[in-house]
C-alpha cells in the first residue's frame, strides 16, 4: 500500500489503550476524524499480544485504505503485513528493513534534531523522517528540543515527507504546519481525548486551511 504521506499521524499507547477493543475503537475514532497514517507503538515483550494487535489494526487500518506502520519491529511488520515500519537510530538497519519487506513498504526514520541524520536516512532510502520533539512530551520527556528551523532546512535539503512529533496538540500544531512540516505524529492530544473523533477532525482541518 503507498499512500500520501501528508496529515494526521496517530500513534498508539498501551497505557491510553489497555485492550485491544479500545484500541480498535480509538484507532477506529482517528482514522473517521481524519488520520492519514497509524503507528502501532508497543514496547513491552509480550510477543503474543503485539502479534494479535497488530493484526487487527492493521485489518481495521486496511478496511479504510489507511497505512498501518508498525514501531521499531521489522518482523512484526513482515507477519502481520502492514505498510511499513518507524525505527528509530537503534532499532535495526534501513537496509534490512528494505531487503526485508520490499519496495513498496513504507520507511520512516527517526531522526531526533538532526539534519545529518535525515540526510543520511535519505541516501539509504527512507520514505519519511521525523524531528523532535517540537514541544514538552508526555511520551519522551527528556527527549532534547528540536527547533523549529529544522523543519524549514529539512524542506529545502530533503526530497523527502517530514514529519513532527513531540508535544504536538490542536493549539500549537499550526505552528508546526507553517513551517512546513506535512504530518504531525500525534498520541496524547488525540487518544487521551474525551471525543476522539473531533480531536482528530481538528488537527486534520488545520491541513486543509
Amino acid at each position: 500500500m503507498r499512500t500520501t504521506l501528508s496529515g494526521l499521524y496517530g500513534i498508539t499507547d498501551s497505557v491510553l489503550m489497555p485492550t485491544l477493543d479500545q484500541m480498535l475503537i480509538q484507532v477506529e475514532l482517528s482514522i473517521l476524524g481524519g488520520a492519514r497514517l497509524i503507528q502501532y507503538r508497543d514496547k513491552s515483550s509480550d510477543s503474543v499480544k503485539r502479534q494479535n494487535e497488530a493484526s487487527a489494526l492493521n485489518n481495521l487500518c486496511q478496511s479504510y485504505n489507511v497505512a498501518l506502520i508498525i514501531n521499531d519491529d521489522i518482523e512484526l511488520a513482515l507477519s502481520t503485513g502492514a505498510a511499513g515500519v518507524h525505527l528509530g537510530q537503534s532499532d535495526g538497519e534501513l537496509k534490512e528493513a528494505r531487503d526485508k519487506l520490499g519496495n513498496d513498504a513504507i520507511i520512516g526514520i527517526t531522526c531526533h534534531d538532526s539534519l545529518t541524520l535525515a540526510e543520511k536516512a535519505e541516501q539509504q532510502g527512507a520514505d519519511y523522517v521525523a524531528f523532535g520533539a517540537f514541544f514538552q512530551s508526555k511520551t519522551k520527556p527528556h527527549a532534547k528540543p528540536a527547533p523549529f528551523e529544522l523543519i524549514h532546512l529539512a524542506k529545502e535539503k530533503l526530497n523527502l515527507p517530514v514529519v513532527a512529533i513531540g508535544g504536538i496538540s490542536v493549539d500549537n500544531a499550526s505552528k508546526i504546519i507553517a513551517a512546513g512540516a506535512d504530518m504531525v505524529a500525534v498520541i496524547h492530544a488525540l487518544y487521551a481525548q474525551n471525543d476522539i473523533k473531533a480531536a482528530a477532525q481538528q488537527f486534520h482541518q488545520q491541513f486543509n486551511n
